[in-house]
């Protein structure tokens, strides 16, 4: 295996390694970035992800002047980062002058960064694309096929371990819902039990007293139930 085959092998592994239940996303996509460009011989680059209104933030640049171009990118809605995001697909330019035509706005200021060329890939996973990495170099012209890919695959782990996050972070919250609903249900029942006893009435009116006190004072419901439980609510819950 060469040196260069085991500079992407380690890349990987560190990227698996860093991808635990609690693992930081900034901190994730930051490795991502710092990989992608060492790894293609890039001088920068950056990831952004899309927002709740379909709009793309950055979230990892790996120095400020790759940040401020991103912005550039951002806030003038042109440049290959959102061609990606946007496509779906790879996108590349084989000269400054491609790069001119396509990015009017945004080529000028890539220049004055310093960086010559720029190149972006999807981050996705089947029909879902959630961002896009950025790679500028100083040269100009295109990264090899090579290197594309590596950059897409780099991409795609960073897509993956993003999603499954996602999907910890919704069941956790889905769990944490669903234990707080029960342990509502369970002081719910006690505070039933002691109106009914109190008030000499059945279970069922018991809720419905506490339900239309919650109504009528615009309290919510697990205040009062709080309430009767501590002793400061009593019937006839006026």
């Amino acid at each position: 295996m060469t040196d260069r085959e085991l500079l992407i092998a380690d890349a990987f592994v560190e990227l698996a390694d860093t991808l635990v239940a609690d693992f930081d996303l900034v901190d994730f996509l930051s490795t991502v970035v710092e990989r992608a460009v060492t790894l293609v011989g890039a001088q920068a680059g950056g990831i952004m992800l899309s927002d709740q209104r379909g709009g793309l933030e950055v979230l990892a640049s790996s120095d400020h002047p790759a940040r401020l171009v991103e912005l550039f990118e951002v806030q003038n809605e042109e440049g290959p980062c959102l061609d990606a995001f946007r496509t779906g697909r790879a996108v590349t330019r084989d000269s400054p002058a491609e790069m001119l035509a396509s990015w009017p706005d945004f080529t000028p200021r890539l220049a004055e960064a310093g960086f010559a060329s720029a190149q972006a890939v999807p981050m996705r996973l089947r029909t879902e694309v959630i961002g896009a990495l950025n790679v500028f170099r100083a040269a100009p012209g295109p990264l090899s096929d090579a290197e594309m890919k590596l950059v897409r695959a780099l991409a795609d782990v960073a897509t993956v371990g993003i999603l499954q996050q996602r999907a910890v972070s919704a069941s956790t919250l889905l769990a944490e819902q669903l234990q707080s609903a029960l342990h509502s249900r369970v002081l719910i029942e006690q505070a039933k039990g002691i109106i009914a006893e109190r008030a000499g009435t059945d279970i069922d009116r018991a809720f419905t007293m506490i339900r239309g006190h919650a109504r009528r004072t615009g309290t919510p419901l697990q205040a009062v139930v709080a309430r009767v439980i501590d002793g400061t609510l009593r019937p006839p819950l006026a």
